[in-house]
């Protein structure tokens, strides 16, 4: 058994060894630019890039057509949610997202509040999840955008987003979802869900960093962010990468062929880790829902001990308090806070998120060493 033993899927994962081998050739011998059109290299690069581009839209029971290559999922919501914004402008300036969703949607809502934007942040309840009601009551006639995640990265909580789809084109407004952390752990079919954008990353599907893309429903016109040559039909300009192009194919192709199995299993360990942990230390809580959630995650308050000091002391396992890009932060989990934990319980949060190369032995040490590091630290607690 390796240490520390990997649980923090949901930060990233590592290069499935397939796709390693996918990348390879297109970093050496077939180095080719794919828009240069005039001799073999050019074309065998595009060729790539258009096989990649039919296997992340089978993932999604999309058209090759509307998938745009981007640098990552970030890139990918910049680009939805700043497009729709300038291209709609002159209907309106409101869109609707959750307190809840990642800093990269967070981030860009609160840059077009500057440039003019009125957002609603939604509130969510104590498993992390929206009213739609409340949605349904934060529509104006100004709002052009709806953009709320297909599910948390820190609890995984999964949202109904055929209904929240349903929703916004009764009123003629768009929908984007954020589902980075969903694309390759549950089926997303944006023909069926009635999704408009969708954004994700390669690096959460066992593909190489540096790569994502976004999913945007035929003839939807959105404003392009870089400029400089029109590639990916105008809205995402700058030479491709070929080589992470042709990893996010192929990782999203063998998410496709694995998928419900590996959900089945990941949920099975899941809940094991749950079930011994919870056992071993009674005053625990899992944080989220947990009907409507991914198979991988889990996200469990421990009381009121020292989250970060408990983080230092499960050196033996790799585990998160929250999203890796808020890692910095020494605040408490602002999605945790938006569900009504209070700082203590906040702050003794840990997220566990399992992945294909996590076994069965792998949740037995972690049960035994969570248990252990958090009686010593409660001794101690108690001694002082």
């Amino acid at each position: 058994m390796k240490y520390p033993i990997y649980m923090d899927y949901n930060a990233t994962t590592p290069l499935d060894k397939k796709v390693l081998e996918a990348i390879l050739p297109y970093l050496t011998e077939h180095f080719g630019n794919a828009a240069s059109r005039s001799h073999a290299y050019g074309w065998r690069a595009a060729e790539a890039v258009d096989t990649a581009r039919q296997q992340v839209a089978t993932l999604l029971t999309a058209s090759e057509k509307e998938i745009i290559f981007t640098s990552g999922a970030t890139e990918a919501v910049n680009l939805a949610i700043k497009g729709t914004f300038e291209a709609f402008r002159h209907k309106g300036n409101h869109i609707i997202t959750v307190k809840t969703e990642h800093k990269a949607v967070l981030d860009t809502c609160q840059h077009l509040e500057k440039k003019g934007a009125d957002i609603t942040y939604l509130d969510v309840d104590s498993e992390g999840n929206i009213s739609l009601e409340n949605l349904e009551k934060a529509i104006r006639k100004e709002t052009i955008l709806i953009s709320v995640m297909a599910a948390n990265n820190e609890i995984g909580i999964i949202y109904p987003i055929k209904e929240i789809a349903k929703i916004a084109h009764q009123y003629n407004i768009l929908f984007h979802t954020d589902a980075t952390q969903a694309v390759g752990k549950v089926p997303i079919n944006v023909f069926k869900d009635d999704i408009d954008l969708l954004s994700f990353s390669g690096h959460k599907i066992y593909g190489p960093k540096g790569v994502g893309a976004l999913y945007v429903r035929k003839k939807l016109n959105i404003i392009a962010q870089q400029d400089g040559g029109k590639h990916e039909r105008g809205m995402r300009s700058g030479t491709l990468n070929v080589a992470g192009i042709v990893g996010l194919g192929a990782a999203s192709e063998i998410c496709q062929n694995t998928m419900h199995q590996e959900a089945i299993r990941l949920s099975d360990l899941r809940n094991k880790l749950e079930q011994g942990i919870l056992e071993n230390l009674p005053n625990t809580k899992i944080n989220g829902s947990i009907t409507y959630r991914l198979p991988n995650t889990t996200n469990i308050s421990f009381g009121k001990i020292d989250g970060e000091q408990l983080l230092m002391n499960l050196n033996e396992i790799a585990v998160s308090n929250g999203s890796a890009c808020n890692s910095a932060s020494t605040e408490p989990s602002y999605v945790l806070k938006a569900m009504g934990l209070d700082d203590d319980s906040a702050y003794s949060s840990v997220r566990f998120s399992l992945g294909r190369m996590t076994e069965e032995n792998d949740i037995d040490f972690a049960i035994s060493h969570v248990a252990k590091m958090v009686e010593k630290m409660q001794e101690i607690s108690f001694k002082i």
